[in-house]
Order: C-alpha cells, then structure tokens, then sequence
C-alpha cells in the first residue's frame, strides 16, 4: 500500500475515503455549491491538494451512481493528475440531462481518484513498427457492434 499526502486548502474540505474496503477509487467530495443547468458544464473545486507518489499517475473519473440518476459525468474522463502536480483538484462536471439542472452541494461526492503505478517508458523514433494483428486498422476494425 502506498501513503497519499493530502492537504486541505480549505477548512470545509472533505478528505476522500472508499465507500468500501477494496474500492479503487477515493470518493472526491465538492467544496461549493454549483448549479449545473442542462447540457451545461462547471469546473468545481474540491478544497484539496495531493502528492501522487513518483511513478504513479492519480485518475478523476465520473461516479455511476450520478451518471445514471442525473446524467452528471466528467468532460476529461478520465482527468489526469501528474505526480508533480500540487494544485486544488477540480473536477469538469457535465450535465448531461436534457430538462433537468443539477445543483452540487458542498461535501457531495462528485467523482472518484484512482491511484495507479506508471511503468516508465522511454520514446525512441524507428523506421518501422513491428507487425500486429491489428495493424493500421481503426474503429470498427472488428465490426463490434
């Protein structure tokens, strides 16, 4: 298990938990109260800075359970967090309801930050690329349906 400094920028900041034992991902609470009209989007704060360790990578993505009650997801999803980075995590909400406004409260869980190791990996200009199975082919490449 890896440690995750946080730091509250705010007093009313809520420091992420999971829901459950072995969740993935730290629940993300708003630290204001914004009111997302539809097909509108907001950037709203949530009062906190992190330290992701080196050699890994923090991951904001949306919460299920707003996206299937009230169309609420993330515009950049998922949002990347660097292990540099040492600003308030905001998250870009999007509402995606056609009638309805959708008002964030403050301490209202917005979004979730999953923590993973990042391999290193060094770029290095070829020629040519190795042979696969795929190729060059793009979307619909497998006639998924």
């Amino acid at each position: 298990m890896i440690r995750l400094p946080i730091r509250k920028l705010r007093e009313d900041a809520v420091v992420p938990t999971r829901a459950y034992a072995g969740d993935a991902g730290l629940d993300l609470a708003a630290c204001e109260r914004v009111e997302l009209p539809p097909g509108e989007r907001a950037l709203v704060g949530t009062g906190l800075a992190v330290a992701i360790p080196d050699g890994h990578a923090g991951f904001v993505q949306p919460r299920s359970g707003l996206a299937v009650r009230h169309g609420i997801t993330i515009v950049n999803t998922p949002g990347l967090v660097d292990s540099g980075y040492r600003g308030e995590l905001k998250v870009i909400l999007h509402n995606t309801d056609a009638r309805e406004t959708f008002v964030v409260e403050p301490g209202m869980r917005i979004a979730q930050l999953v923590v993973v190791e990042i391999p290193g990996v060094d770029p290095v200009e070829v020629e040519e690329l190795p042979d696969s199975e795929r190729g060059a082919r793009g979307f619909g490449s497998s006639n998924a349906r």
